[in-house]
Parts: C-alpha cells; sequence; structure tokens
C-alpha cells in the first residue's frame, strides 16, 4: 500500500491505495507555516485514528501546488515513513507528451489529472478541476497535453465580491429555484451554480471547436459535486481522480 497525497491551496488531501483501489481519504487544512515536525504530528494523529501504520506504507508520492508545504512534509513524510517521498515534477516518466510553451511550470495537479483521465477515461479528454482555482485542461485524440484555462475558483471568486462590496454578503453555493433570481443572495447564488455550469460548458465547446472535435468531459474537485448536475453537457464526476493519476506515476516511476 502506498500513501498519496495532493497539496491544495485550501486542503492537503491523503490517499491509501492498495494495487490501484483508494481504500481511504483523508484531509488536513493547508498550512503554510507549519514545520516539517507539525506536519509529522497531525499526520501520525490523523493515521493513527484511522489505524493506519506510518511504517507500513511501501512508499509515498506527492502531488503539490504550494512549494513550502511540498518541502515540509517531505520532511515529515520521512519522519514517519523512514522514506523519502517521490514527488510529481519535471523528470518523471508520464507517458504523455507536453504540448505547451513551458512544460517546467505546469502545475503537478494538471499533470496527474491529465495522466489520470488518459488512462482511466482515454483520449481525447477535457479535465475540469473545481476547487480553489478553477482549471480546464486538454489531452487531445493523439494523447497529447494541449493546455487549456484556469479561472478563479467559486468560493474564492465570491469571496472577494463580498470583500469588495458594501452590500453584497459571503453566500453558500448551493442552487436558487430559478436562475431568473429576485433577490440578492439567490442572484449571487444563481450566478455561482449556474453561470459557473454555463462557463464549463461553453468553453469547452470552444475547445472543442479549435479541436476540431468532441472529448470526454471529466470534473474532480470539492466543489465539482455542486456544478456539474447543473451544466447541459455530459460530464462525469470523479472525486478520485487525482489519486487514480497518481497510482499511475507510482507505478510507472518506482524503483
Amino acid at each position: 500500500m502506498i500513501l498519496a497525497i495532493d497539496v491544495g491551496n485550501t486542503n492537503i488531501v491523503l490517499g491509501c491505495i492498495e494495487d490501484g483501489r483508494i481504500l481511504n481519504i483523508l484531509r488536513v487544512h493547508t498550512n503554510l507555516q507549519a514545520t516539517a515536525a507539525e506536519y509529522a504530528i497531525s499526520l501520525s494523529q490523523l493515521l493513527e485514528f484511522y489505524h493506519l501504520d506510518p511504517k507500513g506504507f511501501e512508499g509515498t508520492i506527492v502531488s503539490s501546488v504550494v512549494p513550502p508545504v511540498t518541502d515540509a512534509l517531505q520532511g515529515a513524510v520521512k519522519q514517519l515513513t523512514g522514506r523519502d517521498c517521490l514527488v510529481v515534477g519535471p523528470g518523471m516518466k508520464t507517458g504523455l507528451n507536453l504540448r505547451i510553451d513551458d512544460p517546467g511550470t505546469l502545475g503537478g495537479d494538471l499533470l496527474v489529472g491529465a495522466i489520470a483521465a488518459m488512462n482511466t477515461y482515454g483520449c481525447p479528454a477535457i479535465v475540469m478541476d473545481l476547487g480553489t482555482a478553477t482549471t480546464m485542461t486538454v489531452i487531445d485524440k493523439d494523447g497529447c497535453f494541449r493546455g487549456g484555462a484556469i479561472l478563479p475558483g467559486i468560493k474564492l471568486g465570491y469571496r472577494a465580491l463580498a470583500a469588495g462590496t458594501s452590500l453584497l454578503p459571503d453566500i453558500s453555493i448551493t442552487p436558487p429555484a430559478k436562475a431568473v433570481a429576485t433577490n440578492t443572495v439567490d442572484c449571487m447564488r444563481s450566478g455561482a451554480v449556474y453561470g459557473t455550469a454555463a462557463i464549463l460548458d461553453g468553453l469547452a465547446d470552444r475547445m472543442e471547436a479549435e479541436l476540431g472535435y468532441p472529448c470526454r468531459r471529466i470534473a474532480t474537485g470539492g466543489l465539482a459535486a455542486y456544478i456539474v448536475p447543473y451544466c447541459r453537457n455530459e460530464i462525469v464526476c470523479d472525486d478520485d481522480l487525482l489519486f487514480k493519476g497518481l497510482w499511475v506515476l507510482w507505478e510507472k516511476n518506482r524503483k
């Protein structure tokens, strides 16, 4: 069994994977100031709660978009498991041809999601990850990573809207009864849910038009389940997509 770790700007999500089967999903809040020792304590307590022995993991693989946390987690993993962890980044065997301006700048989460989509659902595909940021990435019919788009995440955008205005409140991401809402909160919810759904539909349509053929659409991330049901095109919602990708990378790069 391996420990797969996905480090995001809001949460660190841990998955225990055995022979490709995801057995446990654990979460801790991302803390930019935490040291390796502090993360080691947090992870030790979390694993102990689920009756998991840190020394029992064959290895650990980490995908991160928060470099300071990556360094701290590497130290924490070493303290807990006695092993170095594999970090997703340049030089890894991926089986994916990166056709972008500077492959070295590609975020680990985008790479992992693309690999998971390609191996699980086939090509071509558009991967939508709805978290702190909303990202859309394209894998073409030849298995090449072609790029994509990045938008502010739904909660991030609406927190900024509430903070930057006098009369607009913070809201929950829930759908109102209709798109043409009749009060301020429901108007904001309409924009958050139906507006985001329309963005996913419309941007994916534009991407497919540029490619010249339709793609399988896959969504993941903490907010995907709130938005995907209101999209007008078929989108597969896969909460475990990144862990599937981390398993594929582990298998390709294990020594």
